[in-house]
């Protein structure tokens, strides 16, 4: 499978990022490893987790780290693999956090649950909004000199202060965030087009949506709030159960249909065929849905496809 390089680094990923929220939630320790196989089976090398995936089911999290660390060691393929984590998340225990003593413990225990000795790309998961952005940046410098990280990347940060930190690392010479994850979706695009895709733009920002499928309704299966039972993520569907939400499906279908394949397929399409998307974070329960992702990233959406979904989606 083709690979592209995250801009301003050497690490070449493949064009589907395994999301791993999913692992200690939905997936049990066996079930997980089973997908991480398929995935690298299949040629994919690029996966996404958490320092508190998944805190909704114990508090903490921590799970999902602690599985892909199990599943690494025992296949002994570190050194094919570009792992992605994040600090600074919110749970049941803390507020979010990115102050210097957070991100210092904090790295020093993903470490230890991914039993790795290095972290490819580290994320500003949720900005604390009050942690000085050079402390942070600081902080960040001193992780990556010693070896821990190799490069950083923020996620829920506001563009004031993604734009502060570009010129606070400028101005220090501080490391520079090298990619950005997003909420972005074929549904969800007003903030992330409007507010993030300027700055993208200027400071070449590799960009990795999260709910790349809408909470699993740019699958096509709830339609209905009656279908919500289908999965234990169904409810986070709900709010697109309007006008705009039907007419995205409906032309998902029109769309899926001509090519001969699913709705998550073309929805992921789209999103590898907008500008700076570098590949599209997207969690996988069984074996036919890691094939959706991949089915995505050979899928070639024409100009009016395109159009269709644009209309449809604005």
């Amino acid at each position: 499978m083709s690979k592209i390089k995250i801009n301003n680094t050497d690490l070449k990923i493949t064009r589907i990022n395994l999301g791993g929220n999913v692992f200690g939630w939905t997936l049990d320790e066996t079930r997980s490893f089973e997908i991480l196989d398929k995935f690298i089976e299949k040629g994919g090398n690029f996966i996404d987790t958490a320092d508190t995936y998944p805190w909704w089911v114990n508090g903490t999290g921590g799970l999902s780290e602690t599985i892909i660390g199990k599943w690494i060691k025992s296949r002994g393929n570190r050194q094919d693999l570009v792992v992605a984590t994040k600090v600074g998340s919110e749970t049941n225990e803390h507020t979010s956090d990115i102050s210097r003593k957070h991100i210092l413990q904090s790295v020093d225990e993903s470490l230890q649950r991914l039993q790795t000795d290095h972290i490819d790309l580290y994320y500003t998961h949720f900005d604390d909004e009050k942690t000085p952005v050079e402390e942070t940046l600081s902080a960040y410098d001193e992780i990556i000199k010693a070896g821990k990280v190799r490069y950083i990347a923020a996620s829920n940060v506001s563009p004031e202060r993604l734009t502060a930190s570009f010129e606070a690392a400028e101005k220090n010479n501080f490391p520079k965030y090298v990619a950005l994850q997003p909420h972005y979706n074929l549904i969800e695009r007003a903030k992330y087009e409007n507010d993030y895709l300027p700055l993208v733009e200027k400071y070449n920002l590799s960009v990795f949506p999260y709910w790349s499928l809408a909470a699993g309704f740019l699958t096509g299966k709830y339609r209905s709030e009656a279908d919500f039972k289908k999965s234990v993520r169904g409810a986070g569907a709900k709010k697109y159960l309007n006008e705009k939400g039907f007419a995205v499906l409906d032309t998902l279908d029109k769309v899926s249909a001509k090519h001969g394949t699913s709705q998550a397929a073309v929805a992921l399409a789209w999103l590898l065929a907008q500008p700076h998307i570098g590949a599209p974070i997207a969690s996988a329960t069984n074996q036919n849905q890691l094939e959706t992702l991949f089915v995505a990233t050979k899928l070639d959406l024409d100009k009016e496809d395109l159009d269709l979904l644009d209309k449809a989606s604005k």
